[in-house]
């Protein structure tokens, strides 16, 4: 375990992200991949090595826990120029999809070779062997359906490869990535213990902890609702639901193409679109900035009232809940809509994280804790075993 590297990854539907080692690198990654063939044309091929590798992920993955094994991908930005690009796809399930895995074996790999001087990575010529200790996360309906087992089984016990190919400094690097260990936690859980501790576990919002309280995070593919009372999550209370923004921001992409004959390259286009400071709901049309309100408006507002409704029919069943917290990607593309809506109707008492980027890492901030305490309780443990005095027969 003394050799093994922290790893705390959120597989979001719009990006990757990832935090490693004592908070030294963190990694965040569009979740598009497209498939590729092993000699991709570069122009200026001479000047390769002088661009940012994430711009430019072009990799072989190698392992027993794909179905497409050995296959080649184009990963994050770079997938995004593609014309054969993928996102995961709405009713889709996190743990069984390959585009996951990708993901994850993408991020571990960058941070190996990103952080070769580590003393528990060894080099022999162009191959590295990195040990990772993985704190991860499902959403809270496949935890429920027991596939965060399978999910663990897959990535535990077997050496997974990725080769970098034409890929700027990394170029011909192979790195075997294996887990000493991996844990993996439902998402409502991870945002209930990022709220109400810190990077020890020691609590940090006591106005909290001891209120019943729902955590609404929307995802991409997903929703989740977690109920807090007792400092728990109420396991049989808790929902998950096939329900996030991708299908939205599909639809969106859609009816911009179709209307003004403009194509986006993927959803987080059309993200960037919606939350953008400064001319927020335009896009530009040969050269004319163009309003694209009247689409973003109708389709959010539909999605907003149906996230509305399923949090309405949870409180409901909780009634003495104090409050709502939303949290996730789709909370921060949704919360002017949802703010509106709760004015006009209910009057829930809800709450919104204003730091964007605090929403946004909020999962991948909370395994990094959970997983880091894990790590401590184990390595003590081990130390404490090795100190104890050997009994003479």
């Amino acid at each position: 375990m003394t050799n093994s590297r922290i790893a705390a990854v959120d597989v979001g539907n719009d990006s990757i992200k990832a935090i490693f080692g004592k908070l030294d690198s963190e990694l965040n990654i569009p979740n598009v991949i497209a498939r590729e063939v092993e000699d991709r044309p570069v122009i200026g091929i001479e000047d390769l090595d002088s661009k940012n590798p994430l711009e430019g992920i072009h990799i072989r993955v190698h392992s027993p826990a794909l179905k497409e094994n050995n296959s080649i991908y184009r990963v994050g930005h770079l997938a995004t120029k593609s014309n054969n690009a993928t996102e995961l796809d709405p009713g889709s399930s996190k743990s069984e999809e390959d585009q996951t895995l990708v993901m994850l074996f993408s991020a571990l790999a960058l941070d190996t070779v990103q952080k070769e001087g580590f003393t528990g990575f060894k080099k022999s010529g162009n191959v590295i062997d990195a040990n990772y200790t993985l704190g991860t996360g499902l959403p809270l309906r496949e935890v429920k359906e027991g596939k965060d087992a399978g999910y663990r089984s897959k990535l535990l016990g077997s050496v997974h490869q990725v080769e970098f190919l034409v890929t700027p400094k990394y170029q011909g690097i192979k790195v075997n990535i294996k887990f000493d260990e991996v844990k993996v936690y439902p998402e409502g859980f991870a945002a209930y213990i990022n709220l109400v501790m810190d990077n020890n576990l020691n609590i940090i919002n006591k106005d909290l902890i001891d209120k019943r309280i729902l955590i609404q995070d929307i995802g991409g593919l997903s929703t989740d609702i977690a109920v807090i009372k007792n400092r728990n999550v109420d396991d049989d209370k808790a929902q998950g639901f096939n329900l996030g923004v991708s299908e939205a921001l599909e639809s969106i992409r859609e009816e911009i193409r179709s209307k003004h004959g403009v194509e986006l390259d993927s959803r987080r286009d059309v993200v960037e679109i919606i939350t953008k400071k400064n001319d927020r709901n335009h896009i530009m049309v040969k050269g004319s900035r163009t309003s694209v309100h009247d689409i973003t408006d109708r389709i959010l507002l539909d999605l907003a009232k149906k996230q509305y409704r399923l949090l309405r029919n949870v409180w409901q069943k909780n009634s003495q809940t104090e409050i709502c917290y939303f949290v996730g990607g789709g909370s921060i593309v949704l919360k002017d809509y949802l703010k509106t809506l709760n004015n006009n109707l209910d009057g829930y008492n809800i709450d919104f994280f204003e730091d964007e980027k605090e929403s946004i890492w909020m999962m991948a901030n909370a395994y990094y804790k959970l997983i880091s305490d894990f790590s401590r309780r184990t390595n003590k443990e081990k130390a404490d075993q090795e100190k104890k005095p050997v009994k003479a027969n």
